[in-house]
């Protein structure tokens, strides 16, 4: 589905999901999370997007980190998703809350054996050891169950925008915002 023909869907939710894999593909897209810092100064990260349903986005994180330091203070953030091999980008604006148990539990379910390691020994203490340590550390550990500090959070788009380019003509973005619950779509140069 293109952005850039002439009858584009009402509903963004049509193009989310004819532009990233469903949520049973292994092969997950990254995007950038930024943040607000305490100083007010800009934060920007890349994060797996470990979903997508009708409320929005899905990232899943250490509970210690400073980006949910930065989302407890601002709640508001921005995700950009490239998708460089159709020549398309999404970006999205919302705002965060914390993800339903279950949903949790789902997605530690659903992630490779290296993410579960990593929710597990991602910390500043395997980090400050010598290479050797941090690899047996790796090798010996099995997951089974998400650490108690492995959250989760669902971010609500309140603006989607849809950017595509092409080889024959310019670039192109469908800006979605919603207003009073329903979604308002218009055209923007590339």
């Amino acid at each position: 589905m293109s952005v850039h023909g002439d009858d584009w869907p009402a509903d963004p939710w049509e193009l989310l999901r004819a532009w990233l894999p469903s949520n049973d593909d292994p092969v997950r897209p990254t995007m950038t999370l930024a943040t607000v810092a305490a100083d007010g100064s800009p934060d920007a990260r890349t994060v797996l997007l470990s979903e997508l349903d009708d409320a929005g986005f899905y990232f899943h994180t250490d509970s210690r980190s400073r980006k949910l330091e930065q989302i407890a203070a601002h709640p508001r953030v921005a995700l950009v998703i490239p998708l460089p091999e159709h020549k398309r980008q999404l970006t999205v604006q919302g705002t965060t809350e914390d993800v339903d148990p279950s949903e949790l539990a789902w997605a530690y379910a659903h992630r490779s054996d290296y993410l579960r390691r990593l929710a597990w020994l991602n910390t500043p203490e395997l980090a400050a050891l010598p290479l050797a340590e941090r690899i047996d550390r790796w090798a010996g550990f099995e997951p089974d169950e998400p650490p108690d500090t492995w959250t989760g959070r669902l971010v609500r788009p309140t603006r989607l925008t849809f950017w595509a380019g092409r080889d024959d003509t310019a670039s192109r973005r469908i800006e979605y915002v919603r207003r009073d619950g329903t979604w308002v779509a218009h055209v923007l140069p590339g």
